[in-house]
């Protein structure tokens, strides 16, 4: 970030970005902090003047920058991405000793609505994983990719970004099982079907056509030059075959996830064994799979308890 004639501020946060890096943050976080970061610079920075130094800042600048974000109307996850972000930058000058004290620590965090996410049922979702295959009218060139993707979406609960990092070795196909790389470099196993290994076997054999002898060898899932499929490149997918095969594209990688967590609680799996599945730090993230169990209850009683 930081260029020649940049601030002390831009400087400081150049530094925070090195350090963030070395500590092996994702690249989508580091990128994250590097958008909000810039965002933040800005704003202390009309034309023609330079930003406050990281010394110079007091509480009263802070929480006048996080009313302006209430004022253009970000929604609070937003606004808690950018403050999550401050904070970060603050913490560590305080850290490094380069400001005598933290004022972002006294920033209040907006709270998050409470919400449910929508999850389509385990009759639609599982047509929709098994149209990808059998529709073959769709014309797709690589089917066999995309329906492995579905499987391991659906089947398995990972995240977008987890699935295009997966690579071949990443796979133990005898015991079935799956070396996942989640949030935070953090690692853990996660088994797969029969489904999936039946769509692990035949995405191999096409795979080398994919390649044509260039592009990633290690890469699990591929694109059409051969490279490892970009996280955009699969969003399309998921994109593309709930639109034309489910006829909803509302659907998104995401729903799947929360799909394949709620069916597992739906059908009785233990809370805490989603949570270790799903890669979840907290519990408390995986139990809002409980609010949609009860939500669903609630509309069956509704509708067929005569006391309702």
């Amino acid at each position: 970030m930081a260029e020649r004639g940049a601030s002390e501020l831009e400087r400081a946060i150049a530094e925070f970005l090195g350090e963030r890096a070395r500590r092996n943050d994702s690249p989508h976080t580091l990128r994250n902090y590097d958008a909000d970061l810039r965002d933040f610079v800005a704003y202390f920075s009309p034309p023609g003047a330079t930003p406050p130094g990281p010394g110079e800042f007091e509480v009263l600048h802070l929480r006048e920058w996080l009313g302006q974000l209430y004022e253009r109307g970000h929604r609070p996850a937003t606004i808690r991405r950018k403050l999550a972000a401050v904070r970060a930058l603050f913490r560590y000058l305080s850290r490094e000793h380069r400001i005598e004290a933290d004022p972002a620590r006294l920033l209040r965090v907006p709270k998050m609505p409470k919400w449910l996410p929508a999850v389509p049922n385990a009759e639609v979702t599982n047509a929709l994983v098994d149209g990808v295959a059998e529709r073959e009218d769709l014309g797709r060139p690589h089917p066999a990719r995309d329906r492995l993707l579905f499987e391991l979406l659906y089947g398995c609960g990972l995240r977008i970004s987890e699935a295009v990092g997966l690579d071949l070795e990443d796979f133990d196909r005898g015991e079935r099982w799956i070396r996942v790389r989640g949030k935070g470099r953090k690692e853990r196993q996660v088994p797969y079907g029969a489904k999936a290994a039946e769509s692990m076997d035949a995405y191999l054999k096409a795979r080398p056509e994919m390649r044509g002898g260039r592009g990633d060898s290690r890469a699990l899932f591929l694109n059409h030059g051969g490279g490892r499929l970009t996280d955009r490149g699969a969003r399309g997918i998921v994109k593309f075959y709930a639109t034309y095969v489910a006829g909803d594209a509302g659907i998104h990688p995401h729903t799947l996830r929360h799909a394949f967590a709620t069916h597992l609680l739906s059908d009785g799996a233990d809370l805490r064994a989603i949570q270790e599945l799903l890669g979840h730090a907290r519990l408390s993230t995986t139990q809002k799979y409980t609010q949609v169990s009860l939500a669903d209850l609630m509309k069956v009683y509704d509708a067929a308890h005569p006391k309702a």
